[in-house]
């Protein structure tokens, strides 16, 4: 029996799927000995640190796909790309020349001109990997740096609901509210109004339809609690 690692880091096992063999490997969250192998007890991506293995789990989260639209944070900025939280187990990376059409000299820029750590992007994912290497694009003009607005995250499996068939629940929100809106796949969600009474409306309205998603009627009953909520607002 050969003995070592027998996955890669960041590759996705699901339970009883051995990770190691050998004594020399200890096991972490997520997986159990058996003899001599170390195996997974849970779906999800490998993490190996040292000798030490770890599963982190992929149940209920976001997982990217390619043509996915997200919304991210970026958490740090590097000499060429920036590093970017997207809701996902692992960071999403976004290289220079990939967020703009413009040239941009690395060596007499800096970058954070483009963006900075904690700027939420609108961004499309263009580069999904085996061992979940993920790369956006903000390159077309549909993705942008967010400007100031109200962010909160509703659960992925729950987003096709609130986009509606065609886009019919999510026009309809952005219709009654008069808010702009963006729902990513990752569950990410930006709104910005004139008054942030409008954006509490709105947040309160997606909020409602991802606990209620499974009702019929759905778009017609949110509907008329918006106006009602809109009463509410202005006594």
């Amino acid at each position: 029996m050969n003995k070592g690692i027998i996955t890669e880091s960041r590759s996705v096992v699901v339970p009883g799927e051995t990770i190691a063999i050998g004594m020399n490997y200890l096991p972490g969250d997520g997986t159990y000995r058996e003899g001599e192998e170390i195996r997974a007890s849970l779906l999800g991506l490998v993490d190996i640190r040292e000798n030490l293995l770890k599963i982190i789990p992929l149940k209920g989260a976001y997982i990217p796909k390619r043509d996915d639209n997200v919304i991210g944070r970026i958490k740090d900025v590097g000499y060429s790309a920036w590093e970017v939280d997207i809701n996902a187990p692992v960071s999403a990376n976004l290289l220079v020349q990939d967020a703009t059409i413009a040239y941009v000299n690395i060596n007499r820029t800096d970058i954070r001109r483009f963006f900075d750590i904690d700027d939420y992007i609108y961004a499309k994912v263009v580069k999904v990997s085996k061992s979940m290497y993920i790369q956006l694009s903000t390159k077309d003009r549909d993705y942008k740096k967010l400007n100031i607005g109200l962010i909160f995250k509703i659960k992925p499996v729950k987003v096709p609901r609130v986009i509606g068939k065609k886009g019919s629940m999510i026009n309809m929100l952005i219709d009654e509210t008069g808010t702009e809106l963006i729902i990513g796949q990752n569950g990410v969600v930006w709104i910005k109004g004139n008054k942030r009474k409008d954006e509490l409306i709105t947040m309160k309205a997606v909020k409602y339809i991802e606990e209620h998603a499974h009702e019929r009627g759905l778009t017609d009953k949110v509907k008329e609690l918006i106006k009602g909520w809109k009463k509410d607002e202005s006594k």
